[in-house]
């Protein structure tokens, strides 16, 4: 394994360059934006199933169907639109998934039945998902990877807050005959807003840009080679890459974002637009566990360099399966408990992106990085997400969602924390590796000049 104690003295001014990239925060802040409408989008129809089901006489098991097919679309999906990316801009991109999805979630809310509905929700799903991953890829190349917890933290912050506070309005619109329409088109006409912003706003730094081996070098995008099939492929070779995969399969606090509605409508008894209340502390509670998590992974990569972003991920694991038990295995008759539980199982959820976003970033070359955030957010978590609400959504008709939460939300959670042990082993020595490649790549750009 190639290593080295000091860098180079002609790397200087790429760090310098790679430290400070222009523009960075306000990409940030915009996209931040385009992902607030994947956010909002993947909790829209839980917050409004309860008035949906009203309608058109569903059950739980509808709203698994539901949230299964917008997430298993995405696996599809992400890569088609990270692939896009690569021939039409990240930037164009971003502005054909937002467009066209809010189309479709538009369509959605003129649905008259159940198959409608589902139809246009699923395609609204596909058309959105491809936000997530590209937006990834941007901030990776927007930040270097001392940075790259804290922009995590305030990217997926600041996206939650914004949301949470988006879904409980949109949730009033229940009191109306057929209310869950203009929940619909609210969604929708968001969609189309933020698809004018990113293409006013957004300046995409290219790939590589915060990389201190590349960028000070011209033309560093075509020192890259080209994305192909087989080296998508090669991900998988790649073991922290196969472990966090992994990983994403096991992440049952994924389910909360589903379910939880419906568990404090149906077991709990509380209506529709009390129940939607929890949504505002879960949402502060995910901006706390992003923004003070971000900081907290860079202190610790000061102490334990390569291993302390690890230790913190398995703690927020353990967090969250501590709180989830308390919070759901008890009946409390006041909705304020569980919103105090629900900030607490945000705060456990919401450390998670500033560790393993970057974790996922460091171990990826730098032009693969897009298809690595497609595999990681819209293959991995989509299917376990969809694995989990068709099970659920099955289970709880004869189990009960409290049984099902004790399952998914306490014990996975532990056995997800013990599988990012191994990270401990191989973490380090993959990170060294697309170091060297990097480093490489510079000697020989340097060598034809």
């Amino acid at each position: 394994m190639a290593t080295q104690t000091t860098p180079p003295s002609d790397t200087v001014e790429g760090a310098v360059k790679a430290h400070k990239v222009p523009h960075r925060w306000s990409n940030l802040a915009v996209l931040t934006g385009v992902t607030v409408v994947d956010n909002t989008e993947a909790g829209l129809s839980a917050t409004l199933f309860p008035t949906i089901a009203a309608a058109l006489k569903l059950q739980s098991s509808h709203l698994g169907l539901l949230a299964a097919l917008g997430k298993l679309v995405a696996v599809p999906a992400g890569p088609a639109w990270a692939w896009l990316a690569g021939k039409i801009g990240r930037r164009n991109a971003l502005i054909a998934t937002t467009l066209t999805g809010g189309a479709f979630g538009i369509a959605a809310g003129f649905s008259q039945d159940f198959v409608q509905l589902l139809i246009f929700n699923t395609l609204m799903s596909a058309a959105i998902i491809g936000g997530s991953p590209i937006a990834n890829a941007i901030i990776a190349d927007s930040f270097d990877d001392s940075l790259r917890g804290r922009a995590a933290g305030y990217f997926y912050g600041f996206m939650s807050l914004i949301s949470s506070f988006i879904a409980p309005l949109i949730a009033l619109f229940t009191g109306f005959t057929d209310g869950w329409r203009y929940g619909m088109w609210t969604i929708g006409g968001i969609c189309i807003l933020a698809g004018l912003l990113v293409a006013l706003l957004l300046k995409d730094p290219g790939v590589g840009a915060s990389e201190k081996q590349l960028a000070d070098l011209k033309g560093r995008e075509q020192l890259a080679p080209k994305v192909t099939a087989r080296s998508v492929l090669s991900l998988f070779r790649i073991p922290s890459f196969s472990v966090m995969m992994l990983s994403r399969l096991l992440s049952g606090h994924l389910l909360i974002t589903i379910f939880g509605i419906q568990f404090l409508v149906v077991e709990r008894g509380f209506t529709n637009a009390v129940a939607a209340i929890v949504l505002v502390p879960f949402g502060l509670g995910y901006f706390a566990g992003t923004v003070g998590g971000g900081w907290l992974v860079a202190v610790l990569d000061r102490v334990l360099p390569d291993r302390g972003r690890i230790a913190y991920l398995q703690g927020a694991q353990i967090l969250f399966a501590a709180v989830a038990f308390f919070a759901t295995q008890y009946d409390y008759d006041n909705i304020g408990i569980y919103g105090a539980f629900w900030a607490l199982l945000g705060f456990a959820q919401g450390a998670n992106p500033p560790a393993n976003r970057p974790i996922v970033a460091g171990v990826v070359l730098p032009e693969l990085r897009g298809q690595a955030f497609a595999i990681f957010l819209t293959v991995f978590e989509t299917i376990g997400w969809a694995v989990f609400s068709l099970g659920a959504g099955a289970l709880a008709s004869t189990l009960g969602i409290q049984t099902v939460f004790l399952w998914t939300l306490v014990i996975l959670m532990l056995v997800n924390a013990a599988v990012l042990t191994i990270l401990y082993f191989c973490y380090p020595r993959d990170v060294a590796r697309v170091s060297a490649t990097l480093e490489q790549r510079r000697q020989e750009a340097l060598d034809q000049d």
